[in-house]
């Protein structure tokens, strides 16, 4: 007899619900960026609010717009 796999069996999105919202590259990368800034771009520098966007190596990342400050 096989044993149950508690990962399978765990309460959380159904493969459909996981599709609808992480589905695409895009989506899934909205969904990030979404949670890793929630108030949007806040410069860990001086605090400004915003910033440019761009990319480098197929990695996002932002430059502040006051100091000049680049994350990821």
């Amino acid at each position: 007899m096989m044993a149950i796999n508690g990962i399978q069996f765990q309460k959380g999105l159904s493969l459909p619900a996981f599709l609808r919202d992480y589905g695409t590259e895009e989506q899934c990368e909205a969904l990030f960026i979404k949670a890793r800034l929630p108030d949007g771009f806040i410069c860990p520098c001086c605090g400004h609010g915003a910033a440019y966007e761009f990319k480098r190596r197929e990695l996002r990342y932002w430059q502040c717009g006051a100091c000049r400050h680049q994350t990821s």
